[in-house]
């Protein structure tokens, strides 16, 4: 009688012990899960997502700072393909150089004055031209107040008879401004001048 006693006691105390053991293994594991679902959290919470069609494209949230070279650069790039991508079509003319003028200052929009006054807007549409830029590298000095860039460029116009390759390099400042549906980087285009616009050959087609 006593050795069973005993045996009952030696198997409860193994039971209790055992569940001492399982209760603490599920509290580290509730622990270890409940950890892992704030740092996923965290990690979450610097992404969005934007919807492009029926894609999800994943984007991530930085400061300012981080992103600025970046930013800069795109600006550039976008300015010059608004400015200098030309159709023989008025309507498509006008639409591009108003989204380039909403990126710079009064520098930009002297250009544009100057050659629409010498007919080259009315050249294109009259001649059924096709101006196409591509944009090869912008270097920007961010050390600097406002944002010193350089812009290197290839121009395609084409005629109907041929096609002319031209050399750009326009340099200017980039002035933090605003962001707007207009100007989604916030930058403004200042003291924008053209250092080279020479010819590099002539394709006949």
């Amino acid at each position: 009688m006593f050795r069973q006693l005993k045996n009952v006691d030696s198997a409860f105390r193994y039971v209790r012990g055992f569940t001492l053991v399982l209760v603490c293994c599920c509290f580290l594991l509730c622990c270890f899960v409940l950890f892992k679902s704030y740092e996923l959290s965290a990690r979450l919470s610097d992404r969005i997502y934007v919807m492009a069609g029926d894609k999800a494209i994943e984007a991530f949230s930085g400061s300012r700072r981080e992103n600025i070279s970046v930013e800069a650069r795109d600006h550039v790039r976008t300015f010059h393909t608004a400015f200098f991508s030309l159709d023989p079509d008025e309507k498509v003319i006008e639409g591009n150089l108003r989204r380039a003028l909403y990126l710079a200052d009064v520098s930009a929009k002297r250009q544009y004055d100057n050659l629409k006054e010498t007919g080259y807007y009315a050249g294109v549409i009259s001649g059924d031209i096709s101006q196409e830029i591509s944009v090869d590298s912008v270097l920007v000095d961010t050390r600097v107040s406002p944002i010193a860039f350089r812009c290197y460029g290839t121009l395609s116009i084409i005629r109907p008879t041929s096609i002319v390759i031209r050399s750009l390099v326009t340099q200017g400042y980039l002035r933090n401004v605003a962001r707007s549906d207009h100007n989604p980087h916030g930058f403004l285009v200042e003291k924008w001048e053209t250092v080279e616009n020479r010819d590099l050959k002539t394709e006949t087609r």
